[in-house]
């Protein structure tokens, strides 16, 4: 069920010791249940309580109808979560637009306010605050909930876009910016937090399919309408227009908001019995076990629907107290992330791995000479560093489990977006496309997202994540690998369809299925820190690569040769991920039905 049961699978020392770097057997504190027939207040169509009973003899993880216990949801438009799927894709959607927009009109805006020599600090402005906020956000929901975070990351995004739309001077317009990126940053990862507490675990996959999707739609149409509205009213209204319905979009929210210790003591018990006599056993191997700076990985534990997630055919365990179960996921835990001396080191560290990032994006505005290439290999080497306190213990190393699921999202994300920077500037200069007609292929390769993602969304639990993982890589590989012939074999425009088509399909195949598996990894004690880290690997992996393919390009020279050049390096990432990907979870592993 959930991923955020506080039905926690208890790893015998002895047994992680016996068995180092293997799934190890694990004793299950749960049990069955049934319904007292009370409906809590709160969240859309009610919650419901659970305090003991049985599951059913059959099919494991399965739980028999009991008198008065409505069924977990099995769809997002269920009435339940119909208004939290909603409220969660408006958010999506305008954070989507915002970014496709601003890229559009800021030639016009600092031509307004005479600020161009502010424009790339415009951008880098908005990265380097994201990657401060989604540390901050990612401890902050783990201490309290995503509740809190998620409001005050939305008013802090409306106050940013407010700021920009209202500025009249550059600097003013780079403040709001930058809290725009303090926004966004922490939406995205509050987002996650609340995906994993109010939505069932077999719906995960759906539900990052259906944030994939909320990205298809503006990349389609954003730039073209923030065009439209800048010519017809002014800029300013691209961000004001968007801070107007940022508003209902979070009120869609509240509902489940509310009401989220009663949703999560609902899941917790379900759980419960559904893991119960027939319970799964198992854990992530040690590499995986979900700790990050602050958190200590000894002792550390996974969720039950992890454990089905990781090892569903496990035998039976022994039965406990539901209730206590319930109760205590109600009640957010201590978490050990959450201290002062710790979360100081960890904005610090953000800031700098922030600083390095534009640093060294930076450099590839500069002419490519050894200073430069000096330059971007101290700002990645500053990278490396300052950012491995943020993520999993050994996830630069690809260590099995959530380290690789980590690694994995910022490599595919810089294999695609790096190919994807370059790919309409070949189509312009190689083969004098006009911008518009360039940018069709983008828009063929965010069709090829959506279609990804709807189809593993409608896998389900029939495959597993860590195999569609898989399947995704080998197709953004085989999508770079088609740019590269392009360039090198004038394929032409036919060839960069083709070949966007397929390394969208991997796109959306994959990226829905490294959300639900950081999740399944994931307890409610560490799921802010470990999607804030999933997220920042993101955030590394594209800037990192806009740096390195800049200098690569202008070091090779013009021509056809030098795309290509930028697209090997891309692939060496896509390969690199196939190989990852491998370790990321346990190939027979399902999700719970």
């Amino acid at each position: 069920m959930s991923a955020t049961a506080s039905v926690m699978v208890a790893i015998l020392p002895e047994e992680r010791a016996r068995a180092p770097g293997r799934l190890a057997p694990a004793r299950l504190r749960c049990a069955g249940g049934t319904m007292d027939g009370r409906r809590a207040r709160g969240g859309p169509g009610g919650t419901a309580r659970m305090t003991g009973g049985t599951t059913a003899s059959g099919s494991p993880g399965r739980t028999a109808p009991s008198a008065g216990r409505r069924p977990a949801p099995t769809s997002l438009w269920d009435p339940r979560l119909r208004w939290t799927s909603l409220g969660s894709l408006a958010l999506v959607l305008l954070a989507a637009f915002e970014a496709m927009a601003v890229t559009t009109v800021m030639p016009v805006v600092a031509e307004d306010l005479d600020g161009a020599r502010l424009y790339s600090v415009a951008f880098s402005a908005t990265l380097a605050a994201s990657v401060i906020a989604m540390v901050v956000s990612g401890r902050w929901s783990d201490r309290s909930g995503p509740a809190l975070p998620l409001v005050t990351a939305t008013g802090v995004f409306v106050v940013g876009l407010v700021v920009a739309g209202t500025a009249e001077q550059m600097p003013v317009l780079v403040l709001g910016r930058f809290l725009q990126g303090l926004g966004s940053g922490a939406i995205t990862v509050t987002l996650y937090v609340l995906v994993a507490r109010a939505f069932p675990t077999p719906l995960h996959p759906r539900v990052f399919g259906l944030f994939s999707a909320g990205w298809v739609l503006p990349s389609m149409i954003g730039p073209l309408l923030a065009g439209v509205i800048a010519d017809v009213w002014s800029w300013h209204w691209v961000f004001l227009g968007v801070a107007l319905l940022i508003v209902p979009a979070l009120a869609l929210l509240l509902p489940v908001l509310r009401s989220l210790r009663e949703i999560e003591a609902e899941r917790a018990a379900e759980s419960a019995a559904a893991t119960g006599p027939s319970g799964a056993q198992g854990t992530p191997t040690d590499d995986s076990r979900p700790a990050v700076l602050g958190v200590p990985p000894e002792g550390a534990a996974v969720g039950a629907s992890a454990a089905a997630e990781l090892a569903p055919d496990a035998p039976a365990a022994p039965a406990a107290d539901a209730d206590a179960d319930a109760d205590a996921a109600a009640t957010p835990d201590p978490t050990p992330g959450w201290n002062a001396p710790s979360t100081v080191l960890a904005v610090l560290l953000a800031v700098v791995v922030a600083l390095a990032l534009v640093g060294t994006g930076s450099t590839s505005e500069l002419l490519p000479s050894p200073v430069a290439w000096l330059l971007a290999a101290g700002g990645l080497a500053v990278v490396a560093l300052a950012v491995r306190p943020l993520l999993p213990p050994r996830t630069l190393l690809a260590g099995r489990g959530l380290p690789a699921t980590v690694l994995a999202r910022g490599t595919l994300a810089a294999a695609y977006f790096g190919t994807e920077v370059y790919l309409p500037l070949m189509l312009q200069r190689e083969y004098g496309l006009t911008p518009g007609n360039a940018g069709l292929v983008l828009t063929v390769g965010a069709i090829a997202w959506f279609l990804g993602s709807m189809t593993q969304a409608r896998l389900g639990g029939r495959v597993a994540s860590g195999r569609l993982l898989v399947a995704g890589a080998c197709f953004v590989t085989a999508g770079v690998a088609i740019q590269i012939t392009t360039a090198l074999a004038d394929l032409g425009v036919p060839g960069a369809l083709v070949g966007w088509l397929v390394g969208g399909i991997g796109m959306g195949l994959a990226m829905p299925r490294l959300s639900t598996l950081v999740l399944a990894y994931s307890t409610p004690r560490d799921q802010g820190l470990n999607s804030s880290a999933l997220s920042i690997s993101d955030a590394v992996g594209g800037s990192a690569i806009t740096a390195v393919t800049g200098l690569v390009f202008a070091s090779v020279g013009s021509g056809r040769t030098s795309f290509a050049a930028a697209f090997l390096l891309c692939l060496a990432l896509a390969v690199a991920t196939v190989l990852v990907a491998r370790r990321a979870g346990p190939g027979s592993a399902r999700l719970p039905a």
